[in-house]
């Protein structure tokens, strides 16, 4: 048994873009008999440790699952309480101290208005620190980022600024809310489910996809480190053979 992946971690071969889908705040709270409420606050000191040690690692994107449009589904009161602690939570030092940059992803439309506002605010804000950039998606799935991407072409197309012909990948991804960053190299699902649950499922077509128990309020740099291994041990062909990666 491995004991220190850190210390085995290829320096050369960290990637650009980890994804996670930060999964278990719920179900690590009943554990220790408390609300759910508390295991969503004990998950965003797990975000400030990780997020620390994705800039140290050198990652240059960090793209946290934060809240899916599935989850307004959930009760009210629990609703409530995330968005409150989102907003109390993006007044944070780790952006400056650590020179990260803040992004969201998602339909921010239907987030509170306070809510809004502090996110434009931290954006605006971080807008000049180039170390890495920490991603939100909030109020964010991929069938509505496509869908919404298809729509957006049409009304160009509706408008003469766009031909059929002009429709590539290419340009698909130029009106995913994701345009600005690489896709993942590397997404992680903590919390023993083995699903993307409506996550960069265009974005993820060829990344690595990483699965562990560990609830995300215990997912410690011990546990990163071990992920980071882990993908760095894959060989990414890309549809290719290995033979021809090995020859490139």
């Amino acid at each position: 048994m491995i004991n220190n992946y850190k210390e085995l971690l290829d320096k050369d071969q960290i990637p650009q873009h980890v994804a996670i889908i930060m999964d278990g705040n719920g179900r690590w709270a009943k554990l220790k008999g408390h609300p759910r409420y508390y295991g969503h606050q004990a998950g965003v000191d797990t975000v400030r440790k990780i997020t620390e040690t994705a800039v140290r690692m050198g990652i240059k994107y960090l793209t946290l699952y934060t809240f899916s449009t599935e989850n307004w589904n959930r009760p009210e009161e629990e609703v409530n309480s995330l968005m409150e602690l989102l907003f109390k939570s993006i007044e944070d030092d780790i952006f400056k101290k650590n020179e990260v940059g803040f992004r969201v992803i998602g339909d921010m439309e239907r987030l509170p208005e306070k809510v809004q506002e502090k996110l434009k605010e931290c954006m605006e804000n971080t807008k000049n620190y180039k170390r890495m950039c920490l991603v939100l998606a909030l109020s964010y799935s991929s069938k509505w980022e496509i869908t919404n991407a298809v729509r957006c072409i049409l009304n160009k197309y509706d408008q003469g600024l766009l031909a059929k012909k002009d429709v590539s990948e290419d340009l698909m991804n130029d009106y995913m809310t994701t345009n600005f960053m690489p896709d993942p190299d590397l997404l992680i699902r903590t919390g023993g489910e083995i699903r993307l649950s409506n996550f960069l499922l265009w974005q993820c077509a060829y990344s690595e996809l990483y699965f562990c128990d560990t609830y995300w309020p215990d997912f410690n740099e011990k546990e990163f480190y071990k992920a980071i291994y882990s993908f760095q041990q894959r060989q990414r062909r890309y549809g290719k053979t290995s033979e021809q990666i090995e020859n490139e």
